[in-house]
């Protein structure tokens, strides 16, 4: 029989992730209802967690997500609605505002999701960033390409990694670019849900943060040995490690990502930001500008990384910010401070075999089929950059395979 009086966490999934979330609510005495599509009813989720299971038919909207969260609502009392997936960011936004739930509303929950949005706020806020453009008017588009040098980036104001990315180096090619958009049957893939930014040369690092009363309580700070953008379109193996601590890079990008959450209104949960440290800035004061920021847990095993290096679970101590009250508030463990770092690719195997990778720092070895990756972890940095170059350089001799990059998600939904 439902407890209509325990504290309910709904969890909305487009994407299969998130256990240690739905396990640590549950472990913390909330009751956990997971909103998600058919399509992922068989998906390993931990069931063991939770109270309930809505899988929505067909194709899922804000509206048939509304539906069952109001269904809910009339029976548990709901106190908190989290997007595990940065597509559920908005929708999880629209619940809460429906529900009368306590959260990030609509307007700050789209800096979160929507590129353009994240783009204007940050302007407003005083953030660097590249020059940008909304498609919306093509008069004001072509002004921004006159006085603004290419090559530009052409981005899908809504999505995530480096999906539907495409590098333009003149503005016959933009045109080009934004008809073939606008030839789409679907409105929302069409040139107005998309923005074009000036792209700048650099490394790409990433900052995930947990946030509690609006203030940054942990953030760790990693590079990526290659911009994503040029793997998914270049090639290459992917890797990620945490920046030495107390370095420049690591200074500059916690100040910036902290200017830029209380900027954005963030007050309580995990975030996902990147920046570029430019390659072509002669001073150190303008060298890194913000890229793009997300309100969730980093994919590809940022998670697993993270807590590798320094014992912090991003997914289970947001659980506990989201169920932290004024008599229990939330308090961060200890931080360990070792360095960690992944090295993670596509296989041409279903099943690719690491055993002769004996490294003593290999502490994680992804198992996922037609994908391969490792987790490394020392307290010598150097140690761990070494070892990952190497299985970078390994990777793409055993195991890499190539795809070619997604234009959108839509056909995993």
């Amino acid at each position: 029989m439902t407890d209509s009086k325990a504290p309910t966490i709904i969890c909305v999934a487009s994407f299969f992730k998130g256990n240690d979330f739905i396990r640590e609510c549950k472990r913390l005495g909330a009751a956990v209802v997971l909103l998600t599509r058919e399509k992922l009813l068989d998906a390993g989720w931990a069931r063991e967690s939770l109270d309930d299971l809505i899988a929505i038919p067909g194709k899922t909207s804000v509206q048939s997500y509304l539906a069952a969260a109001t269904y809910i609502a009339q029976q548990r009392r709901v106190l908190r609605v989290v997007a595990l997936e940065e597509y559920d960011i908005v929708t999880a936004a629209h619940i809460r505002e429906h529900l009368g739930v306590s959260g990030m509303g609509t307007t700050i929950a789209r800096c979160f999701q929507d590129k353009l949005a994240m783009r204007r706020k940050a302007n407003e806020v005083g953030i660097a960033q590249p020059n940008f453009v909304s498609l919306v008017n093509y008069e004001v588009l072509d002004e921004f390409m006159k006085r603004t040098s290419p090559p530009w980036m052409l981005k899908p104001r809504i999505g995530a990694s480096s999906m539907g990315i495409k590098k333009l180096h003149g503005p016959e090619t933009v045109w080009r670019a934004i008809a073939d958009l606008d030839a789409r049957e679907s409105f929302h893939e069409r040139s107005a849900f998309h923005l074009l930014e000036q792209f700048l040369p650099g490394d790409v690092y990433h900052v995930d943060s947990l946030v509690a009363g609006g203030r940054v309580l942990f953030a760790s700070v990693e590079r990526y040995g290659i911009p994503p953008f040029d793997v998914s379109h270049s090639g290459g193996v992917p890797i990620s490690y945490l920046v030495k601590h107390g370095s420049q890079e690591q200074r500059a990008l916690l100040r910036m990502n902290k200017k830029l959450l209380n900027g954005f209104g963030f007050e309580h949960g995990v975030t996902h930001a990147e920046f570029i440290r430019r390659a072509d800035s002669e001073h150190e004061s303008d060298r890194y500008v913000f890229l793009e920021v997300a309100a969730r847990v980093g994919g590809a095993y940022t998670a697993d990384t993270i807590a590798a290096a320094t014992g912090i679970n991003l997914w289970c101590e947001w659980a506990k910010i989201e169920l932290a009250t004024p008599e229990r508030p939330y308090i961060l463990p200890p931080v360990s401070k070792e360095y960690g770092g992944i090295a993670l690719s596509l296989a041409r195997q279903e099943n690719p075999c690491t055993a002769s990778y004996d490294d003593p720092e290999i502490v994680y070895r992804v198992r996922k089929p037609w994908h391969v990756g490792l987790i490394v972890r020392s307290p010598d940095h150097g140690r761990v950059v070494n070892l990952l170059t190497e299985y970078a350089r390994r990777f793409s001799e055993d195991f890499t395979a190539v795809a070619p990059p997604e234009e959108t998600a839509e056909q995993h939904l």
